[in-house]
């Protein structure tokens, strides 16, 4: 099956430990949304909020993120699926599309010799 990063986009600074009651139960019963549709969630993590973020371009390492923004990368998910349709389906039921977004990219998968 095909393997998908989901990114999960929310407003800043995507604090873990503010997310409500009630976001918490759609978070709860995404894994079973996500196995309706055929689809696995291999790993996942959240991350700390962006203000905890350090950014390295070149020599130059400042606090936050790379850009100032409304949302910002809360955490990620590896999904199997079918196929781009069904991980699009799934991304389109994950809590974080009410008030954030969600990004899906295929894995690369370097060419066989």
């Amino acid at each position: 099956m095909a393997q998908y990063a989901v990114l999960i986009y929310s407003p800043a600074p995507a604090d873990p430990m503010e997310i409500t009651p009630d976001y918490l139960a759609l978070l709860e019963r995404y894994p079973a949304q996500v196995e309706e549709l055929g689809g696995k969630i291999v790993t996942g993590f959240a991350l700390q909020p962006s203000t905890t973020a350090t950014a390295v371009r070149g020599d130059l390492v400042t606090d936050g993120p790379f850009i100032e923004a409304k949302e910002v990368v809360a955490g990620f998910f590896i999904l199997e699926a079918l196929d781009l349709d069904v991980a699009l389906k799934i991304a389109k039921l994950n809590p974080a599309t009410i008030d954030g977004g969600v990004e899906v990219r295929p894995l690369f998968v370097p060419p066989s010799e």
